[in-house]
């Protein structure tokens, strides 16, 4: 489709926007616009099949995510989401790297449910963070796994109060393989399926 690789070769090299300048950043936001425009499933919230499954972060302007990389000694990893489309759950899951051995995995379990077309509203569930051989961590969907057969963690696990929360996210672009969204943060987040 005329626009998705000019995204993905605007936002390549960019290391999901760290590297990423102001003219960067506005160039990229374009581009996606004019992507969205064109969205070939106009209602995303309805294509489970296409929604389902892991999903790589290329791109975002998510401080909190890039925030990650400011820590001292340690570096953004990949970064998923993985989404369960008939649980109505969706894990987010952000690799660290840093000193040897002591590589990181920053975790957040929620619950969605589709409140228009294109819109979910997002409940945040748990929040688990630790060293990755500590948690057995290998890939994001044996992480789930793990998860979902309530497996204890040696690691900072705990529930989040939902009470305390508003987040949503639009589903702006979805087809086989890219899915764009944006949060109720004003962060821009561009995925592909993996």
């Amino acid at each position: 489709m005329i626009g998705k690789s000019e995204l993905l070769e605007a936002i390549s090299g960019k290391n999901r926007g760290l590297l990423a300048t102001a003219a960067d950043k506005q160039a990229i936001l374009s581009l996606i616009a004019q992507l969205e425009d064109r969205n070939p499933t106009p209602r995303p919230t309805e294509a489970a099949d296409l929604l389902e499954g892991d999903w790589r972060l290329l791109y975002t302007t998510s401080r909190g995510i890039l925030g990650i990389d400011q820590l001292p000694l340690f570096k953004l990893g990949q970064v998923y989401q993985c989404i369960r489309t008939k649980e109505r759950q969706v894990y987010n899951i952000a690799e660290i790297y840093g000193l040897p051995y002591l590589e990181g995995l920053v975790s957040v379990a929620a619950e969605f449910e589709a409140v228009s077309e294109r819109r979910v509203k997002v409940i945040f569930k748990r929040s688990l963070s630790g060293l990755q051989r500590l948690i057995d961590y290998q890939s994001p969907s044996n992480f789930i796994e793990q998860i979902e057969s309530g497996k204890k963690f040696t690691a900072l696990d705990f529930t989040i109060d939902s009470r305390e929360q508003r987040g949503w996210l639009d589903i702006t672009y979805l087809d086989e393989d890219l899915r764009i969204g944006r949060g109720n943060e004003g962060s821009v987040f561009v995925l592909t399926k993996v």
